[in-house]
């Protein structure tokens, strides 16, 4: 799932090494903190957060195999 959530944000942005991608396992749950430039911030997050959006229900579809809860913070 990390993967995945940085192989879509350095797809978007115009400063694809400035993006960093940490995974945070709790006891039922993950938590994936993306960071971008504070310039592709409005790539990531999109036209009333539509893209955000789509990141974060392509990771919960992935972690739907594990049976795992997964939250996108996008930082």
């Amino acid at each position: 799932m990390k993967e995945l959530v940085e192989v879509l944000a350095k797809a978007l942005v115009d400063h694809p090494d400035m993006v960093t991608v940490d995974m945070i396992e709790k006891e039922k749950s993950y938590v994936i903190e993306l960071r971008v430039a504070p310039d592709d911030m409005g790539k990531v997050i999109g036209k009333q957060g539509r893209i955000a959006k789509a990141i974060r229900t392509l990771v919960k579809a992935a972690a739907t195999k594990e049976r795992k809860k997964v939250t996108v913070d996008i930082i």
